[in-house]
């Protein structure tokens, strides 16, 4: 595919003509605190309000990532985004800078495998926690938007979950655009889960207890294969942890208004992601990524959803939520304030991440009945 040579101003009015408003109900949030969770949507005012102010350890790692030269994506090509500094660096950077050691999830058992995929082999690491097993079994999906970052970016969170839980998790790679381009993911991630339902025995993992897990974009892909599953008929996972997904296709939410300017991800860098992960605007509509618009979300697994207060896709990932809750699924929503979109991995060195993560963990160990 030929990127196309927009400005981020023009593709943003590109982009605002296809992504059309989601309802009333849509827009509005359910009021959260970072202490505890919501089962029921608490509706608050959709006007948006004035971008919030970074927690001082989570603008450390902006900070930070500024001083390691990391641009806004929207200003740079595929290949210039690809190569520069990311959130895992600056998070590594502040960890060395304040002598802060790894833990106990730096000893977390890796190996790399390739699955077979639709279009040829789908890289994944293995994270296998200590004992004996045989482990329950998580399939994670990175984020990236579709275009960007890898397994190494989000192996902070691969190994948390790993250690947390005490599971084998397969953290899955899938091609990306603009070289491949939707539903080339969703392809590779669906077919990533069924691979690692058949062969979990090799990996001493326990395919009756399965569960998805994945951030941002690779929330999205999580919540596809839940949907996916469900439709073949197949093992479903027994909970699904959406980390702030891309959920909508609504550049006019809340959020969106609210931290169109936020660091690392704003309204102008969506937009991007966007112009290099479709081959045409208009695929934005499927309903495999505009979730909040479907109309088929019954009969899914019990969900944990996590979003971030300084986050362009806050309103749309809390507004799936509440469309799960309205199809009769079982959603547990939590909202953290002062953090910004890729904070979950961040524990090391942001106390929010700490609590979102523990807050993940537990949802999780509770659909395995531990």
């Amino acid at each position: 595919m030929t990127t196309k040579p927009f400005t981020a101003v023009v593709l943003s009015s590109v982009i605002a003509s296809v992504f059309v408003p989601l309802t009333a109900t849509a827009q509005t949030e359910p009021a959260q605190a970072t202490t505890a969770a919501t089962d029921a949507a608490v509706t608050t005012p959709a006007a948006a309000q004035d971008m919030a102010t970074p927690a001082p350890e989570m603008q450390s790692v902006l900070d930070k990532l500024a001083e390691l030269g990391a641009k806004p994506l929207h200003t740079l090509t595929v290949d210039q985004a690809r190569a520069q500094p990311t959130p895992a660096d600056a998070v590594a950077a502040v960890m060395v800078d304040k002598g802060i050691d790894a833990g106990p999830a730096a000893d977390i058992a890796t190996s790399d495998i390739v699955i077979p995929g639709p279009a040829g082999d789908i890289k994944a690491r293995v994270y296998t926690p200590p004992g004996d097993g045989p482990f329950p079994v998580i399939v994670y999906y990175h984020g990236g938007g579709w275009v960007i970052a890898d397994i190494d970016t989000y192996d902070a969170s691969a190994r948390a979950l790993s250690l947390g839980v005490g599971a084998v998790v397969v953290s899955s790679h899938y091609r990306q655009g603009p070289e491949d381009v939707f539903p080339a993911a969703h392809d590779d991630a669906y077919a990533a889960y069924v691979w690692v339902v058949e062969n979990s025995g090799t990996l001493n993992g326990d395919s009756a207890r399965m569960m998805i897990a994945g951030e941002s974009a690779g929330a999205n892909l999580a919540a596809n294969v839940a949907i996916m599953a469900r439709d073949a008929k197949i093992t479903q996972p027994l909970h699904q942890l959406l980390v702030y997904p891309v959920a909508g296709n609504d550049m006019t939410t809340p959020s969106y208004l609210e931290n169109a300017e936020a660091s690392p991800l704003g309204k102008a860098d969506m937009a991007w992601f966007v112009e290099h992960a479709f081959a045409a605007m208009t695929d934005a509509s499927d309903p495999r990524v505009n979730l909040v618009g479907r109309d088929d979300l019954a009969d899914l697994p019990p969900a944990t959803l996590i979003t971030a207060q300084i986050d362009p896709l806050r309103s749309e990932s809390i507004a799936y939520g509440e469309a799960l809750q309205a199809a009769g699924g079982e959603v547990k929503m939590m909202n953290y304030d002062g953090v910004t979109h890729e904070f979950f991995g961040m524990g090391a060195v942001v106390p929010q991440a700490v609590e979102a993560m523990d807050f993940a963990v537990a949802q999780l160990r509770a659909a395995l009945g531990s």
